[in-house]
């Protein structure tokens, strides 16, 4: 079975112009090195892909939260729609081993970098549309990203750990609070990072991420089950 395919098995919708498929996975790396061969890169299809995404993430939130004000649903969206919760679309699709990629990228660690995988996500999303409609894109979307779980996540995302801790520590008096960074390790494209939170010189917390920033607010999350 021919690796597109299978890639249609996961995603759970058989293409009638294959040629879309295939121009989703053309990151403008493998584009500028087969001009020759009239390649073009999936940037516009990742352009109508967010688009599409923003179109149908916003419908299902207009009606499935419909006492939310306006305010909370753009926050909802953007958690749905982020880079990270497309990453992790495209690690459950397996999209990193069906791009095409230049030979620096390749070696740069593209297929795992996690804008990569985003923007692929959304040129998927466009192809579908382009390929079967707007219902199409719609199902592919609720399927892979917008079910209960999903939702349950990002709103998991959403929370502010630091700023609850912060407010917990600031309702005791003489307590101070410090984030410090305490290693980070991998490649440069999937650097993990590890943060402790320090209460008062003491150790109340540690976490990892992607990021300092995620990994300050894993560690906050980890201080605030530690003094629940």
């Amino acid at each position: 079975m021919e690796p597109l395919h299978q890639l249609e098995q996961r995603l759970g919708y058989q293409f009638k112009e294959q040629q879309l498929l295939r121009a989703a996975l053309y990151h403008s790396s493998y584009a500028n090195e087969h001009r020759t061969m009239g390649i073009s890169s999936n940037e516009r299809l990742e352009f109508l892909g967010d688009a599409v995404l923003g179109l149908v993430t916003a419908d299902y939130l207009y009606h499935k939260h419909p006492d939310l004000p306006e305010g909370d649903l753009t926050r909802m969206r953007a958690a749905l729609v982020c880079e990270e919760s497309l990453y992790e679309v495209a690690q459950r699709l397996g999209l990193g081993s069906e791009l095409r990629l230049g030979k620096g990228e390749e070696a740069g660690g593209g297929r795992q970098r996690p804008s990569i995988l985003a923007d692929a996500t959304e040129s998927v999303f466009a192809a579908v549309y382009l390929d079967g409609g707007m219902e199409a894109a719609r199902a592919l979307i609720h399927r892979v990203l917008l079910d209960k779980e999903q939702e349950e996540a990002v709103e998991e995302r959403r929370r502010d750990y630091k700023t609850e801790l912060q407010e917990l520590v600031q309702r005791r008096s003489n307590q101070t609070l410090h984030y410090e960074m305490i290693g980070a390790t991998g490649p440069d494209h999937a650097r993990q990072f590890t943060c402790a939170v320090l209460l008062n010189g003491e150790t109340a917390g540690t976490g990892t991420g992607r990021s300092k920033k995620e990994a300050e607010q894993s560690a906050a999350r980890a201080a605030l089950q530690a003094l629940a």
